[in-house]
């Protein structure tokens, strides 16, 4: 899943009413790369993401634009727009197995069906979870279910992935494997990465750019 796409804010701010959130952005995030985004609460970092990703309530006003691999995202719906997501909630789908929640994520130009089993097997290996596409989600641990919803967003072949707060639900020590972990398949897929944090360990994990938001 190789992947050399440059994500690129230009001068983009967010308003409600009239409070602008932030100063204007402007940043290029390599494939690879991880631009930290950090900040307090409100200051606009999840809109921010949600901006970039298209999914932007209405409430909000939003001036600049966004470009990926040289395309112009910003009028493109967010289907269209290739971007990766994970949450602090993994999302998994609790009527899926394992299995099923990974081949909901691959493109239907992948076929045939023995290469869709193939590709899922594979990302269950790369998350250490070999002989679990029969499983029921609700029966892993969080940290396996979080290494499942990785592996679905990368199967879906992104060309840029957006980090809004992953592992804040994760214990210490949890969290440390995980990163490394995210970040790791990150640069292997060389994804333009964007993540939202409060946690100073998460920005020196990234090892790369911050940008630290403040309200006006």
């Amino acid at each position: 899943m190789s992947n050399t796409a440059i994500l690129q804010m230009d001068a983009v701010s967010i308003t409600i009413g009239a409070r602008q959130l932030f100063a204007p952005i402007t940043a290029r995030v390599a494939g690879g790369e991880c631009l930290t985004l950090m900040g307090p609460s409100g200051s606009g970092k999840s809109s921010l993401l949600a901006f970039v990703a298209g999914t932007l309530d209405a409430d909000f006003t939003a001036h600049g634009r966004v470009h990926i691999g040289g395309v112009d995202v910003t009028p493109l719906p967010p289907e269209r727009r290739r971007i990766g997501i994970l949450f602090q909630d993994d999302l998994l789908f609790p009527h899926l197995s394992v299995g099923a929640n990974l081949a909901f994520a691959l493109p239907a130009s992948v076929r045939p069906a023995a290469e869709r089993r193939r590709r899922i097997n594979q990302a269950l290996a790369d998350a250490g979870l070999e002989g679990f596409a029969d499983r029921d989600p609700a029966t892993l641990s969080g940290g396996q279910r979080a290494r499942v919803a990785v592996m679905r967003t990368l199967l879906a072949e992104p060309q840029a992935l957006l980090l809004d707060e992953p592992f804040s639900k994760l214990d210490a020590m949890l969290r440390g494997d995980f990163r490394r972990f995210v970040f790791e398949h990150a640069r292997k897929s060389s994804l333009p990465t964007v993540l939202v944090t409060h946690d100073e360990a998460d920005a020196q994990a990234a090892q790369g750019p911050v940008i630290r938001l403040a309200a006006g």
